[in-house]
């Protein structure tokens, strides 16, 4: 009786701190892949553009896809932040100057 009463505390505590784990890995920093969240960014801008420039598709059908669409393309962006820059060198202001005479 004894070993199955520790055993349940075991499998207790065990099991309390899965959703303490799964907690913290969503409140850390996200992998960002800024190339994946750009292409559906894109997608989303075509298909706002495609449908607002097709007369055929009627508005009461297209006003929430389209609407659905922006807000999807707020929350990337959110999600994304700032683009982080890359260039080969540090500055601008790296070369020498250029002096005209």
């Amino acid at each position: 009786m004894g070993r199955i009463y520790c055993l349940c505390i075991v499998l207790v505590l065990a099991c309390s701190r899965l959703p303490a784990a799964a907690a913290q890995q969503a409140v850390g920093a996200p992998d960002v892949c800024y190339g994946c969240g750009g292409d559906s960014i894109y997608r989303l801008t075509n298909l706002i553009d495609y449908l607002e420039a097709n007369p055929d598709v009627d508005d009461a059908y297209k006003g929430p896809i389209i609407t659905w669409a922006r807000a999807k393309i707020l929350r990337l962006r959110a999600v994304l932040g700032p683009r982080p820059e890359v260039s080969p060198v540090p500055c601008c202001y790296s070369r020498r100057p250029l002096y005209i005479r």
